[in-house]
């Protein structure tokens, strides 16, 4: 986890509308086609765990197929990817399997047959925030996170292959950055996984398969450094230790940090950015990341609040242009600045829902909390949008701690895993745009932690509509009430860390049912059992 950027705290930009089930889903996909040796002709999806019962709702069956496509997570064509496969020949099927054995909630079984008749079998996991793992391949456990260039090489276990294929990079001037061999038993069919710091050419490909033991390599180019530039000046030994002094493991350290150092958090965590890029060798603009971060979020955001965005799902579109009306009437209770941030979370929320172009924050879900905070700040205080990436930046420290040491992902620890690290990242952001103190952010963050402690994930009909809608509005909320509480100089007796410890341990003590099944909670009272009956016959919330 030492390698989360704040690309992956404040994104991924995707389609909605979810950072686990859709972005996630099309990650996994995508893997598993950079892994096929020919074009992908027949590909059937298992789903397992929570996958299996918001497969639809939350558009995993299009990402998936947009995976297998070699779609971005952010292409508008993933709306329409069971139309671009057929176009191309490609079959796909679906067969949800709850009963099925599985680690993580998130996972998915793909089996593949290319165009030219090889057959494969992978496992992956969402494990949150848009990222993804492959866990297995034709039975063997394996682990690809496809942040850094990857090398899959599949061979014969035996010896003199691990030091030609060391041979077959170093000879080319590529570094190997971790490499880890998979098998099932001596001698037999095994598996060598490489990182690497630099793209791997046609060239070392050729070279390693010279060998009689080795079958086949594979090549899934990473994306840990999207959208940075490799820097060759950087003297690596003191790129790292300048990236180990910031990495950060733990509120205490980053507070203690910035009391040193006389920082704020957003000035903190852009250096640890900084020092990221560098100890990968590579040179960052986190400023252009956030200008397209900002615009995304702006457009998500303004966007239903002239046109309103059908659903998915059909349960929600349209509320934010009332929220709007209302304001304009003044006929409301909340001042101007709660009712912006309701109106534009809820806004992007439909953008959302409607598989429009969002940034995760930290997740699909919990989408429009922190655009809603701030851009409700900058309409009524008049910051400019220097602040608001500084505010960015703020928040992407709170989440990536709390991503660390916990988790962002509902099905693993609940609606309070999402939208409660959402209010807390963006009541830091709203703190320190304020002018607090670094020690007011985390207390402004642990305060929005505790007010939505225990929050369940219930999405009726596994649609990231209803209640994901109305509990960003309230994340909003929250934050604003907790960043209001800090800035007063009011306290916290349990500090940061252990506040999201506590949040940790909750969600993990959250029955499965309360964790984006869509088996409990609001999505299981007889309303919304009637809503899945009418859209989908034959299901059942039970």
């Amino acid at each position: 986890m030492d390698t989360l950027s704040i690309r992956d705290i404040i994104g991924p930009v995707m389609i909605g509308p979810s950072s686990s089930h859709t972005a996630g889903a099309l990650r996994i996909a995508y893997m598993a086609r950079r892994l096929c040796l020919a074009e992908p002709r027949t590909v059937e999806f298992t789903l397992l765990g929570s996958f299996a019962h918001t497969l639809v709702g939350h558009g995993t069956d299009k990402a998936l197929v947009g995976g297998m496509l070699g779609l971005d997570t952010d292409d508008l064509r993933i709306r329409d990817s069971f139309a671009l496969a057929r176009g191309i020949g490609m079959a796909f099927s679906f067969k949800p399997d709850a009963n099925a054995e599985y680690d993580h909630p998130n996972t998915v079984d793909i089996r593949i047959v290319d165009a030219d008749g090889n057959a494969m079998r992978i496992r992956g996991e969402s494990i949150g925030g848009g990222a993804a793992v492959i866990r297995r391949i034709d039975g063997i456990e394996v682990y690809i996170t496809g942040e850094n260039t990857n090398v899959v090489i599949r061979q014969k276990d035996e010896a003199g292959v691990l030091a030609h294929i060391a041979k077959s990079f170093g000879e080319r001037g590529v570094n190997i950055a971790n490499a880890r061999m998979y098998r099932e038993r001596k001698g037999d069919a095994a598996y060598t996984i490489l990182e690497t710091d630099q793209a791997v050419s046609s060239e070392i490909k050729q070279a390693i398969e010279a060998h009689p033991a080795i079958r086949d390599v594979r090549i899934i180019p990473g994306d840990a450094t999207a959208g940075v530039a490799k820097d060759e000046t950087v003297d690596a030994v003191a790129a790292q230790a300048r990236f180990d002094e910031l990495d950060f493991p733990t509120g205490a350290a980053l507070l203690a940090y910035c009391e040193k150092s006389g920082t704020t958090i957003s000035e903190a965590f852009l250096a640890r950015e900084e020092a990221l890029g560098a100890s990968l060798g590579c040179s960052v603009n986190t400023n252009g990341y956030l200008d397209v971060v900002l615009s995304v979020m702006r457009r998500s955001a303004l966007g239903p609040l002239e046109e309103p965005l059908p659903s998915m799902g059909g349960l929600i579109g349209g509320e934010a242009l009332k929220l709007a009306a209302l304001r304009k009437l003044g006929d409301g209770i909340c001042d101007d600045q709660l009712s912006l941030a309701t109106a534009f979370s809820m806004a992007v929320l439909e953008t959302n829902a409607s598989m429009g172009r969002i940034v995760a924050a930290p997740t699909a879900g919990s989408a429009g909390v922190i655009p809603g905070v701030l851009l409700a700040l900058q309409e009524t205080r008049r910051y400019s949008d220097d602040d608001l990436k500084r505010g960015l930046a703020a928040a992407a420290a709170i989440g990536y701690l709390i991503t660390r040491n916990a988790t962002v992902s509902g099905a693993e620890g609940g609606c309070q895993a999402e939208v409660g690290s959402a209010a807390a990242m963006a009541a830091a952001a709203a703190v320190e745009l304020a002018g607090g103190t670094p020690a007011q952010c985390f207390a402004a963050a642990s305060n929005a932690l505790t007010n939505m402690m225990g929050l369940v994930c219930d999405p009726i009909a596994g649609l990231v509509e209803v209640p994901c809608q109305k509990r960003n509005a309230s994340g909003a909320a929250t934050a604003l009430v907790s960043a209001q509480i800090a800035l007063a100089g009011i306290g916290n007796l349990v500090d940061f860390d252990e506040t999201v410890e506590a949040m940790r341990k909750v969600g993990r003590s959250l029955p499965f049912e309360l964790r984006e099944s869509a088996l409990g909670g609001i999505a299981a009272t007889p309303a919304a059992c009637g809503f899945c009956a009418s859209c989908t016959p034959g299901m059942s919330c039970s």
